[in-house]
Formats: C-alpha cells, sequence, structure tokens
C-alpha cells in the first residue's frame, strides 16, 4: 500500500477543504472524484475528513486505489491530471485535521508518569521521604491496577481543540499550564460494548495532541467531593492543538509501540513509548464503548507520558515552543504566546 494520510486544509481567503496527503504534496478529496470513479471505486464524502470517516469501510480501500494509482509508473490519464493539481503541503495552512463530535481523554495512564506524580508528591509534602520506598510502593500499585483495575477516561471540548501549528494562548490568569502529548485514535466507525480482542478494527487511524492543564484549576478544596474540575483546567481555547494528519491504521502498525516525545524550546520534556500504558488503546476502547456510543471521528485521547512541567516545575510561558511528535503520524509545532490582560 501507499502511504497516505488525511488532513484539512486551506489557503488565503478560501474555506477549509478535506484533502489526502502523498509525501509533501496535498489533493483535495473533490478533485479524487473522478480519479475513484476511473478505478470503479466510489468515494463518498467530500465535505469534510468526518464525511469521509462516516463511510470508513468503503472510503478506505478508495483511497487506498487512488494512493496507489497516483504513485504509480503507469498512471493513467485522469491520474496524470489529478497529480497536475496538487498543492505543495507548503503553500496550505494546516487545520487541524477533523471536528470530532466527542472527544474522551484517558488519565494516569501512563506507569512511569503516575509513579513519578505519586513520588514528586511524596516529596512536596515531606522533603525527607524515602523516594525509593514510596516509588516502589507506587509501581506495585499501578501494576495491580493494570491487573485488575479501570481506566479513568472524561470528556473533553472540541473549543479547545486548535491546529498543529496554531498558537497556544497562555490565559493572563493561570499560572501553572502544563504540556501533555498524547497518542490520539480516531474511531471509523459506531462502537458499542466491543471488546478489546476487536477494539482497533473499530480505529480508523491516529493522530497527535496535546492535551493543555491548568494544574492550579484541577482541584477544587471548596467541592473536594466533586473530584477534579477538567473543564476550568482544560476547557481554554487553544488548549487541545491536534494534528497535523490522521494517518491510517493499516500504516501505524501496533499503536503500543511508537514514541511520544515532546520539546520545549528544543529541549526534550518527554521521550518514552506508548508500551508505557497502563491501559492499552484496546482497552480503553473496551471500556468507554461498554458506557457510551462511540462514532466515526470521535477522539480517543490516550494519556500522557512522564515528564509534564509538573515533574520539572517549569511550565509553560510566553515565548515558548511546544514541538511534539510521535513516530510515523508527524510533529504539532505550537508557539506559545499569553493573553492580552483586559483593561
Amino acid at each position: 500500500m501507499s502511504l497516505f494520510r488525511l488532513g484539512t486544509f486551506s489557503t488565503a481567503g478560501c474555506p477549509p477543504f478535506p484533502g489526502l496527503v502523498l509525501g509533501e504534496r496535498v489533493f483535495a478529496i473533490a478533485a479524487l472524484e473522478e480519479l475513484a470513479a476511473d478505478l470503479g471505486s466510489d468515494l463518498q464524502g467530500s465535505q469534510s475528513v468526518l464525511d469521509l470517516l462516516e463511510d470508513w469501510a468503503e472510503n478506505l480501500p478508495a483511497l487506498q486505489a487512488i494512493a496507489a494509482a497516483l504513485v504509480s509508473t503507469t498512471n493513467s490519464p485522469v491520474a496524470r491530471r489529478v497529480l497536475e493539481a496538487g498543492t505543495p503541503l507548503s503553500q496550505l495552512r494546516v487545520h487541524a485535521p477533523l471536528r470530532p463530535r466527542q472527544i474522551f481523554q484517558a488519565g494516569a495512564n501512563y506507569h512511569k508518569h503516575v509513579v513519578d506524580l505519586i513520588v514528586d508528591g511524596a516529596v512536596a509534602r515531606d522533603p525527607s521521604t524515602n523516594q525509593e520506598l514510596v516509588r516502589a510502593n507506587a509501581t506495585e500499585m499501578m501494576r495491580k491496577r493494570a491487573d485488575s483495575g479501570k481506566p479513568f477516561v472524561f470528556m473533553g471540548l472540541w473549543s479547545s481543540v486548535i491546529g498543529p501549528y496554531d498558537p497556544i494562548v497562555v490565559p493572563y490568569d493561570v499560572e501553572q499550564p502544563d504540556w501533555e502529548l498524547e497518542l490520539a485514535a480516531v474511531i471509523g466507525r459506531p462502537a458499542r460494548r466491543v471488546s478489546r480482542a476487536v477494539a482497533l478494527e473499530y480505529v480508523a487511524g491516529y493522530t497527535v495532541a496535546n492535551d493543555i492543564t491548568a494544574r492550579e484549576r484541577v482541584a477544587r478544596p471548596d467541592v473536594p467531593q466533586m473530584g477534579m474540575d477538567w473543564i476550568a483546567s482544560k476547557g481554554t481555547p487553544s488548549f487541545l492543538p491536534i494534528g497535523p494528519f490522521v494517518t491510517p491504521s493499516a500504516f501505524v502498525g501496533d499503536p503500543q509501540a511508537l514514541q511520544v516525545t515532546l520539546r520545549l524550546n528544543g529541549q526534550t520534556m518527554q521521550d518514552e513509548s506508548t508500551a508505557d500504558m497502563i491501559f492499552s488503546v484496546a482497552r480503553l476502547i473496551e471500556f468507554i464503548s461498554a458506557h457510551v456510543q462511540l462514532l466515526p471521528g470521535d477522539l480517543v485521547l490516550t494519556g500522557s507520558p512522564s515528564g509534564n512541567g509538573t515533574h520539572y516545575n517549569r511550565y509553560i510561558q510566553d515565548g515558548d515552543l511546544l514541538e511534539g511528535e510521535i513516530s510515523g503520524l508527524g510533529a504539532l509545532r505550537n508557539p506559545c504566546i499569553a493573553e492580552s490582560r483586559p483593561e
């Protein structure tokens, strides 16, 4: 198969359009319908990437045939015309690849990350704490959680989503904005009560997400019985960059064998394999679909590895550059700017 990706793009003054990415060129989905027909395929949904995912079972083989035709050395006349109409990626604005209806986010889902949080918290409360003992106990807790526990999942907001190169706006009243680079699974067909054995068959592809969190707003001391406040801590506009593309599952392989790397101003802060997840992508889908209806285009964020700002006591500041990549999926590159303080 010829590697292709899907994304959403625009040129100055024009509305965004869904496109197929081959190498460094983008082909508008609407311009591929003639080629699909020429290849005996029927491409459904040219208005958005979400449209394509609505009929993913039919559209995937059509897109595979189109990609193969475009890279073939014996192009048909129609394929040659389509090739000539492709646009260099560098000439386009890259938006968030799709507009999901639902965003599900897994918390505390990497062994080392959770252990580090437990150790850091213990040291903050008592600097003389035996760190090795705390770490050993926390590691055993995570082993038991993986064996017999359940994932912790909450909802994200579409209004927080931005594109892969858009600026993250640091609110003037947030003191501890933190990065959390994550693998995001993109659902390809309705899923309800799906077992982990077949869960990955419901994944159309994967993308990269950075789940920015205002750490000081997570806890609510005024209503501790209500748990964590995800609206206040994660709902800020621009706090969820995703992209740059959706890479179909067929080109990704094992989602538990990917490297997650985040750099802050060029310095590596997170660098971990998805193998360190407590609950795998398949287990997360099993858990979520046991409670809700997953829909095509939904995002399942799978948690962030160790190396957050909390660990370093260094949080996002005006002028920072966050670069996050996951092997084979591309990279986010988001400058950080301060929100203007109201008069």
